[in-house]
């Protein structure tokens, strides 16, 4: 297993279609950010293998389009999807190794974000004016990372990877899917073990253990778990949600004897907002194991797991795309239910605090 990684310069917006980048708008309410996500944090945006070399990639991420290049050196960068001139799509431009330049008028935008040529007028005042939003990015653990700015003064954090996607004794294979669903529902989602002894009763890997349980939150100085107190290594018993460099779940799963050599199945989660309705969904599996052994589990998982591991997620997708858009309104919750309870006053917190900031209520 390899990490790369690279870097670009910076600011970001949001928002619903046609707003300007978030680092020069002040009116981002507590339901904007949390409906479309929180600011000042490092999102997963894209599988790497996804951005080939001369390409340009088309997403929405956070409310926003923007588009995914890599320059010459095989370095990726990330703009807003939108020429300074007149608001075209740069993403349906030329590429040109280090700028892209806008079909519409040939304007040429570089990876800052920086106006460098206006054919139609040269040495006009927007040459040399950084007018179109950039994204710090990082590819790593195969995958294409950016920082999210609050505001135009927003300092991008050290970006760290989850624990096992670091450690060279843990072998992974990354997983990306589009959810019709709010990201805030998948978080749900994770925030509650319990499910798995339901909805994934007939999955080949949890099936095991009690349908009833009691849960305890415990905290930890980078979040909380969220575990049952009666039961361990048999289901789906324990789930960790982390504010790093990016917030993620971790959890574990047990695995019988014939799913191969190697420690407990791992799995990394992270969801990113693609708007307020939409969510792009990352995992990735993990087990711990070296030698022969690793590459038998690496052989095991391509012929035999992955397919099984796509069928699990299939019914969580299945049940959260079928939910209302306000099925997080007016629901009656119960013990089972404190994982849930506590990550959405974390996320309202949040929302709440980054409105104020915008506000210039705090600083």
């Amino acid at each position: 297993m390899t990490t790369t990684t690279s870097a670009t310069d910076t600011t970001a917006r949001t928002g619903g279609p046609r707003k300007k980048a978030v680092g020069f708008r002040r009116d981002l309410t507590a339901e904007d950010l949390a409906a479309y996500g929180l600011r000042d944090r490092w999102y997963p945006i894209l599988p790497s293998h996804m951005v080939a070399a001369g390409e340009m990639k088309k997403v929405t991420r956070l409310g926003v389009d923007w588009v995914l290049f890599r320059n010459a050196q095989g370095k990726v960068h990330m703009l807003e999807d939108r020429c300074p001139h007149r608001s075209a799509p740069l993403s349906i431009g030329q590429h040109l190794g280090d700028r892209i330049a806008c079909k519409y008028h040939g304007v040429q935008v570089d990876t800052t974000g920086t106006v460098v040529s206006v054919p139609g007028m040269p040495g006009c005042a927007l040459e040399g004016k950084r007018a179109t939003a950039s994204l710090t990015v990082v590819e790593a653990a195969d995958t294409i990372f950016a920082f999210v700015p609050l505001t135009e003064e927003s300092e991008p954090t050290p970006f760290v990877l989850p624990d096992r996607l670091s450690d060279s004794e843990v072998s992974w294979f990354g997983n990306f899917a589009e959810w019709a669903g709010p990201w805030r529902f998948y978080m749900d989602n994770v925030l509650d073990p319990m499910h798995g002894a339901f909805l994934h009763r007939d999955s080949h890997s949890m099936f095991g253990g009690d349908v009833s349980a009691r849960f305890r939150i415990r905290e930890t100085d980078r979040g909380f778990f969220f575990e049952k107190t009666d039961q361990r290594g048999v289901n789906f018993d324990w789930v960790e949600y982390v504010r790093g460099s990016m917030d993620y779940v971790d959890l574990e799963i047990p695995y019988a004897e014939n799913a191969g050599p190697g420690g407990v199945f791992g799995i990394v989660g992270m969801a990113t907002p693609i708007d307020a309705n939409n969510s792009a969904i990352f995992h990735w599996r993990t087990r711990r194991v070296q030698g022969w052994e690793r590459e038998v589990w690496r052989f095991l998982y391509r012929t035999r797991l992955e397919q099984r591991h796509w069928e699990v997620l299939e019914q969580d997708r299945e049940v959260l795309e079928a939910m209302a858009a306000d099925g997080d309104v007016g629901e009656h919750l119960y013990q089972h239910d404190l994982g849930v309870t506590r990550i959405r006053r974390v996320y309202r917190a949040d929302a709440k605090k980054q409105a104020a900031m915008l506000a210039g209520e705090l600083v």
